[in-house]
């Protein structure tokens, strides 16, 4: 069974392949079995695309609880294992306070204000890029 990854690869939560990244756009709430379909489509994708990076957008997300907290950090454990780093983009002031209170530190995961950004933290830190080091900005 082949994928055509240049489009959605699940009905819950949309995994789009942009080059060497996927884009994943939370919105609302993320229930158990469209989580663990995520992860699985995320890791089948990373596979399937050798992509290096994985942009988890947030900024649709109101609330975020020990649950998605979980999931966020178990899907950069699988995507670092499959050596592809994961960003989280979009993250409100009050799901970060929440993270905290929680104590919830998402270990591996990176945090950008926005997806352009993100995408870009992930150019900077991808190993086909000519130094491996963030690239200088144009002025």
């Amino acid at each position: 069974m082949s994928h055509d990854f240049s489009r959605p690869v699940t009905g819950h939560v949309p995994v789009l392949r942009l080059g060497d990244i996927l884009l994943v756009t939370l919105q609302g709430d993320l229930y158990d079995s469209a989580a663990q379909q995520l992860q699985q489509d995320i890791g089948e994708t990373i596979v399937g695309t050798g992509v290096t990076g994985v942009v988890i957008d947030i900024s649709g997300v109101e609330i975020v609880d020990s649950f998605l907290g979980r999931v966020l950090a178990e899907i950069a454990a699988n995507a670092r294992l499959l050596a592809a780093r994961t960003v989280i983009a979009g993250m409100r002031p009050a799901v970060a306070i929440t993270l905290v209170e929680l104590g919830l530190t998402l270990p591996g995961l990176r945090t950008a204000l926005t997806t352009e950004a993100a995408m870009e933290l992930l150019a900077g830190l991808d190993p086909h890029t000519r130094s491996g080091g963030p690239r200088r900005e144009h002025r």
